[in-house]
């Protein structure tokens, strides 16, 4: 969430960078700017009103310990008028203050200055590539072929159980799918961060602290009666855990990871495109969130995106690195990397794992604060990544390492599946 003191101070340079979004925000700034004015102003009204009415209720009580009973009661009446001011004050100023908050809950985060320009992901540059890409036979079959002809993945089971985009993973799909979570987990865990388990559905609360709501409420899967929602990414329980807290600078940074289920809606998702594993309603995934200072929110980034390379690049996979350009950028992010591998059979990228650094935009949703050597209390910075996302990894395995022979498994999973191949 923006925030409005820095909105008010840099507006030339707030509206710029959200133009890379493609968005004219210069009319919402300055009603934002209107309402945080309205809301500072009455705040400053209301305080001055209840003072004087502290005041006054202190000479009544003294007027009347001293008898001058006809002067006290002059004196309620005037208080009562200001009890009344003060009443009409409170309403406005949390009308004030609820207009102000619905307009920061629409508008997105500032891109960092790094962020190309640009209208969607044709746009988005490519800063890295590495691995080679097999060349396949002619026969060579697309994930969701071969996951039928080595029975790993009963797509038709899934629908029938739930609907499309629930598969039914079985035998030594299964047994990959385990072993990929704990290789993940392992991987992550030896690199500093510590692994938690939480829950799958979030309150209200926890979607609006990380920006999920109202932004991707049509994406979310809502349990209506109790008001709770399924979680698209374990970055939203996660990062919660850290909702309304304030932290020392010594606990900084905060590293942590977390395997669950995601749920996605994907309204409007069909097509080719979206066939087997490319786009599922439930999902397995791995991710890793930080909590960091300020000054060190970057150098953070860039670790984690080492980090993930690191994991594509165990999995004998061939992947690059995007850097997302204004037009394709989260809501909440200020700067995203992506990583794709690339699906040999489909001769195509697919998305693996997103890597972003929201600056201050969550933690000031989230009321996430540290206080620094010096005492003072600040924002804090959150990051978190894909780490990774398990659909098209597994897409990608069974796809670049099919052979005549069957599918070769990658030597770091192996002491995980406890076999070297799918036949």
């Amino acid at each position: 969430m923006l925030i409005p003191s820095f909105v008010r101070e840099h507006f030339d340079l707030v509206v710029a960078g959200l133009k890379k979004r493609n968005l004219d925000s210069a009319p919402q700034l300055e009603q934002l700017l209107m309402l945080d004015e309205k809301r500072r102003s009455t705040q400053a009204t209301l305080d001055q009103t209840l003072a004087q009415a502290n005041t006054l209720a202190k000479e009544i009580g003294h007027l009347f310990k001293q008898g001058a009973i006809e002067e006290a009661n002059q004196k309620k009446e005037t208080s009562a008028q200001l009890k009344a001011s003060a009443k009409e004050l409170q309403l406005q100023l949390q009308q004030s203050s609820d207009e102000l908050q619905e307009l920061l809950y629409q508008l997105p985060n500032i891109p960092h200055a790094t962020v190309p320009a640009g209208n969607s992901d044709e746009d988005n540059e490519e800063v890295l590539q590495k691995g080679s890409i097999p060349k396949l036979t002619d026969d060579a079959l697309p994930h969701w072929e071969l996951a039928k002809k080595y029975k790993l993945i009963d797509f038709e089971l899934g629908a029938k159980i739930t609907g499309a985009g629930f598969p039914v993973y079985t035998g030594k799909g299964a047994k990959l799918q385990r072993a990929l979570i704990n290789y993940f987990l392992d991987f992550n865990t030896a690199a500093g961060y510590d692994e938690v388990q939480v829950p799958h559905m979030v309150n209200e609360a926890s979607g609006l602290g990380t920006g999920q709501l109202p932004d991707k409420e049509g994406q979310m899967y809502h349990v209506t009666e109790d008001n709770l929602y399924l979680i698209p990414t374990a970055e939203v329980p996660v990062t919660n855990i850290y909702r309304d807290a304030l932290l020392d600078h010594s606990e900084l940074p905060i590293q942590l990871t977390a395997y669950t289920p995601c749920f996605r809606r994907e309204a409007g998702s069909y097509g080719a495109h979206v066939r087997g594993l490319n786009r599922l309603h439930q999902f397995d995934k791995v991710e890793v969130v930080r909590i960091e200072h300020p000054d060190r929110s970057y150098d953070a980034l860039d670790t984690m995106v080492t980090h993930v390379g690191s994991l594509l690049a165990s999995l004998e996979l061939p992947y690059r690195i995007l850097r997302l350009c204004g037009g394709d950028l989260g809501f909440t992010a200020a700067l995203t990397y992506d990583f794709e591998v690339f699906s040999t059979a489909q001769n195509r990228w697919l998305e693996v794992s997103s890597v972003s650094n929201f600056e201050s935009f969550q933690a000031n949703r989230l009321k996430l604060r540290f206080k620094g050597a010096d005492g003072k209390k600040q924002l804090a910075h959150t990051l978190n990544g894909s780490s990774l996302a398990l659909p098209r990894i597994i897409a990608g395995l069974l796809e670049n390492h099919q052979t005549k022979d069957g599918i070769l498994i990658p030597k770091v999973l192996i002491p995980y599946t406890g076999f070297d191949r799918i036949d």
